[in-house]
């Protein structure tokens, strides 16, 4: 089979078919072992020009290495350098007096030394290399080793660089290794050079000045850079717009987006013009700033104004719109990018988000479909892919799903990292598999990848909401001794899982014990304390919790209210809920549309119909409109004093002004309305629901059912039977045992028997009520045989059958005339009173 070789010339791609012999390249050379090609090329306008000869030491060779056994192919860049044949006259002699010279070039000394380790001896390696008499070589072996990012490495080489006695100090070095230590957010020794490049009389230039900059905005240090920048400015150095963007930058990675503002207005001022990047840095500031509204208004100042756009853009304006949850106009973003609508295409940082814009609404098969998409697409996923996708399955507590995202990291070129790991203990954890949590965990040891914060809360989480509270408590102490710093957030989490298996008397201690670490509680740690307590039933305490808040100062939100008003509202107090609801608004922190609700819903409660009306006029007032649960409280409020009138009209109402109903508020409506007589109203509210593809709760179902079985519509509940057939296991028996009855009731004794059957396929236990029910509908009928293989089954059950239903079946059968299998019957009664006398006696 012929292979197919690529030549670079020219910038074109040329296609050249071989069997066994492979061509030689115009200017290059080519190598064949087994099925292993190598090609090099360079520019052949440099190997043509004889003016341009002396330079081709500085030219890189594309190197394409094809694997045909493999099926991979990889481009790789090669710089030579200056070698043996070029050495001075003055080096000459040494060179041919010393042993062991090697003449490797550039990229093969660089290739040589990241194979040892920082702390080998590669002063030797450097000592026996040719290429060390060239000066020139120095920056280019400096440049070829920044670019890889081996800072302990660099930091060696640049050390044995500075002892050769053909060594000159160069700026850009220097600035190579000042951006060396910014990519790794050393500052400290960032300065030392800044400071070491002046005593071997380099003068910083301006390249050197944004290198600087450049590493104190990496480090957060942003007061630092506006310091450097004036220090630019004093020492007569101009400054560039790469000087402007990277002092943006500093100041809105901090998230000082006001201060990143005042920088780009004085750039304007003193003559530089922002160009994209400028743009695009504004844009992040907001972003990291949380001023996301205040992005997207600037992205559309500039539109207006006529900026050329790109994907950097495009990909912060998704990443605010998910941040705000307007998912919807984050994926309308995105599919415009892929039709090349917006004049730039998306790539992997833009999947990546619309992937985690799925997995915060929910929507996981979305997320999948959309990373399967980015590799349909050619675009290759990295690390945040993978974890993006193992994050969205540990949500919601897949974990084999995350399992296999995992092992697809290591089936493809990357190694999982601590976010993914972290991430599957989570997936583990959610779906309460503790012990294969903990496995995890103990391996991230065992690979000497050290825990952090992070993935202690996680275990911490799957600890406190499996019920095993003292377990968390233990891991959060393990925290102190493997010196892993705990967070507010492991607080709040213990505090939930107390709260969620109902230890809200451990709450003080969990409180003392964030004391003790110094863990000062925000305003998230109250709440979660607060709400602990009321659902707990301690309303005191959780008062105490509250006024110990303000005494530190930790200012109050509009989820604290609401937690006290709810509170209040369980106690049956709407004093207490209006006092909350009068100190909300002394506060100026604005009114919720989720405390208003708790409001109505406290003043409902005790029959305050008036006052929950009045409330529920006013808040728009307040600058929050009713939403969907808020209509819900007042409808479930008239229904509850029987005015379905009123329910069925706010419901129509709510409808009209464009709010959507969930299945929460139909099913609440309905219940209103079988209460109230209204069955015909009932299975029109149903349909009504059909047309708007809103999805059928279990509640649902009931009231259907319930207000078919009152119409005695059989062919109604049948056709419902057949909806509900396909989520079937996933209704509760209670809800199973009112179709059964339902269905019975009407005589259709066969379908009453087929779902009964579908019970047992689909492995639903049965309780006593449903074999009473079957038996009461075949009594009904006369279906002795059926009577007595139900009793049978009920014998084969875990369930003891009680002495009512063995009387009933016996009674039916003398009253049936069949007195050979009421004899059976009898005899079994009578051993039971016998066996009950014995244990009573």
């Amino acid at each position: 089979m012929a292979a197919i070789c690529s030549v670079y010339d020219h910038s074109k791609l040329i296609t050249i078919p071989s069997l066994n012999k492979l061509p030689v390249c115009p200017n290059g050379w080519s190598k064949k072992r087994r099925n292993r090609y190598w090609f090099v090329s360079m520019d052949s306008s440099v190997a043509n020009d004889p003016h341009r000869k002396k330079k081709e030491w500085e030219e890189s060779l594309k190197v394409v290495v094809v694997d045909y056994d493999e099926g991979k192919h990889e481009v790789k860049t090669e710089v030579r350098g200056l070698g043996k044949e070029q050495v001075t006259k003055r080096y000459r002699k040494r060179l041919k007096e010393g042993l062991g010279q090697n003449d490797w070039t550039i990229s093969e000394v660089v290739a040589e030394i990241l194979k040892r380790q920082p702390r080998d001896d590669i002063d030797n390696l450097l000592n026996h290399w040719a290429g060390r008499f060239h000066r020139k070589n120095f920056p280019i072996l400096v440049q070829e080793i920044c670019k890889v990012g081996a800072l302990r490495h660099a930091v060696r080489v640049f050390n044995w660089m500075k002892n050769q006695r053909n060594y000159r100090a160069r700026n850009d070095i220097y600035n190579m290794m000042i951006r060396l230590y910014a990519r790794h957010n050393i500052t400290d020794q960032a300065r030392g050079l800044f400071f070491e490049m002046q005593k071997w009389r380099c003068k910083p230039d301006v390249e050197t000045y944004n290198a600087l900059i450049n590493v104190h905005g990496r480090a957060g240090q942003w007061r630092w850079a506006m310091n450097i920048f004036d220090d630019m400015l004093c020492a007569g150095v101009p400054p560039s717009r790469s000087s402007y963007n990277n002092l943006i930058n500093a100041c809105g990675s901090s998230g000082h987006w006001e201060e990143a503002l005042k920088v780009c207005k004085r750039m304007t001022e003193n003559g530089v013009g922002p160009d994209l990047v400028t743009h695009n840095i504004v844009l992040s500031a907001f972003k990291n700033g949380a001023q996301y509204r205040k992005a997207l208004s600037y992205f559309e100042l500039m539109k207006r104004k006529k900026v050329k756009l790109d994907t950097i853009t495009f990909n912060i304006i998704i990443s605010c719109l998910v941040k705000l949850e307007q998912f919807d106009r984050a994926v309308e973003t995105f599919f415009l990018m892929r039709r090349n609508a917006l004049d730039c295409k998306p790539d992997v940082v833009t999947f990546n988000t619309i992937m985690h814009a799925y997995a915060a609404s929910g929507k996981i098969r979305d997320a999948r479909a959309t990373f399967e998409m980015m590799i349909a697409e050619g675009i290759k996923a990295n690390i945040v892919s993978y974890n993006t996708l193992i994050s969205a399955y540990a949500s919601l507590g897949m974990s084999k799903e995350a399992l296999e995202t995992f092992n697809l990291i290591e089936e493809s070129s990357f190694r999982p990292d601590i976010v993914s790991y972290t991430s599957l203990l989570n997936a583990y954890g959610r779906s309460r598999q503790l012990d294969k949590a903990k496995e995890v965990f103990d391996l991230m040891s065992k690979i000497s990848l050290k825990q952090n914060t992070v993935t202690y809360n996680s275990l911490i989480y799957a600890y406190g909401f499996a019920g095993c509270v003292e377990e968390a408590l233990n891991l959060f102490d393990e925290m102190k001794h493997v010196r892993v710093q705990p967070n507010v957030v492991t607080i709040c989490i213990l505090l939930a899982a107390c709260g969620h298996c109902g230890h809200p008397e451990k709450t003080d201690s969990i409180i003392s014990l964030a004391a003790s670490q110094g863990i000062q509680l925000n305003v998230n740690a109250y709440n979660t304390a607060i709400s602990t307590f009321m659902n707990g039933g301690m309303y005191d305490r959780a008062l105490c919790i509250y006024g110990n808040m303000k005494e530190k100062g930790v200012k109050p939100d509009s989820v604290t209210f609401g937690i006290l008003i709810n509170g209040a509202c369980k106690i049956r107090s709407h004093v207490e809920a209006q006092k909350h609801f009068d100190e909300m608004l002394d506060t100026q922190i604005g009114v919720t549309v989720e405390a208003c609700t708790a409001l109505i819903d406290a003043y409902a409660k005790q029959g305050l119909l008036n006052e929950a009306e009045l409330l529920f006029s006013q808040m728009n007032t307040f600058g929050c409109s009713p939403n969907v649960v808020t209509f819900t409280t007042l409808i479930h409020a008239y229904g509850t004093a029987e005015m379905w009138e009123k329910s069925y009209s706010l419901f129509e109402y709510m409808e009209a002004n464009n709010i959507e109903a969930d299945t929460i508020a139909y099913s609440t409506l309905m219940s209103i309305l079988n209460k109230g007589g209204q069955f015909e109203k009932v299975l029109s509210v149903a349909e009504r629901m059909r047309e708007k593809n809103i999805t059928f709760s279990e509640a649902t179902y009931f009231e259907i059912i319930a207000a078919c079985s009152k119409l005695r519509d059989w062919k109604t509940t049948t056709k419902m039977m057949k909806e509900m057939e396909p989520s079937l296991s996933n209704l509760s028996i209670g809800l199973l045992n009112h179709v059964l009855r339902s269905i019975g009731k009407s005589g259709k004794v066969e379908g009453m028997m087929k779902i009964f059957y579908k019970l047992e396929e689909y492995r639903i236990e049965p309780t006593l009520e449903t074999y009473n029910i079957l038996l009461d509908n075949l009594f009904a009928v006369g279906k002795w045989r059926k009577c007595v293989e139900i009793l049978n089954w009920l014998e084969s059950t875990r369930l003891q059958p009680p002495l009512s239903i063995y009387e009933k079946v016996s009674n039916f059968l003398e009253k049936e005339g069949n007195m050979e299998y009421a004899v059976l019957v009898r005899e079994k009664i009578e051993k039971m009173q016998l066996g009950e006398g014995l244990a009573i006696t």
